[in-house]
């Protein structure tokens, strides 16, 4: 799943923590099919292809919903509502840990994100962004150590 897709993700830059997202979800394309991916997930075939290929996270933008929808296909993983669900109950108990508040996590990441913003992702009434995740998670997870 997204939260422990590595054992330490706040010694990992978000751009390092990106890769391993991408890496992950490509080993689930490639076991399942960009044709099942294609046919199960609202992903374009230019998107699933381009993330099978291993192109850059510049040109394969992606939601957490729409990585957990990959992560869904996969029989290793529940379905993709508990693939976020879990996420965020994840970010969440470390923030709580780490003392963390939604307006010092967005004054310290590098995303284009407000205190209310990043409250809103969490919480899931607005889409997070791969990109914005990793950030996220990896300020969360160095604040616990």
């Amino acid at each position: 799943m997204l939260h422990d897709v590595v054992a330490e993700p706040g010694e990992l830059s978000p751009a390092e923590l990106r890769a391993e997202y991408d890496a992950l979800l490509r080993s689930v394309v490639e076991t399942v099919g960009v044709d099942r991916v294609v046919a199960e997930t609202d992903l374009s075939r230019e998107t699933v292809e381009a993330l099978a290929a291993g192109e850059s996270a510049e040109s394969v933008a992606l939601t957490v919903t729409e990585a957990a929808a990959i992560l869904g296909l996969s029989d290793e993983v529940p379905d993709a509502e508990v693939v976020v669900l879990e996420l965020r109950d994840h970010l969440l108990m470390g923030m709580t840990t780490g003392v963390l508040d939604v307006d010092t996590i967005s004054a310290e990441i590098d995303a284009d994100l407000t205190g209310q913003e990043v409250q809103q992702a969490l919480e899931g009434r607005t889409e997070m962004t791969l990109d914005e995740l990793a950030a996220i998670h990896r300020f969360v997870a160095a604040s616990q150590r």
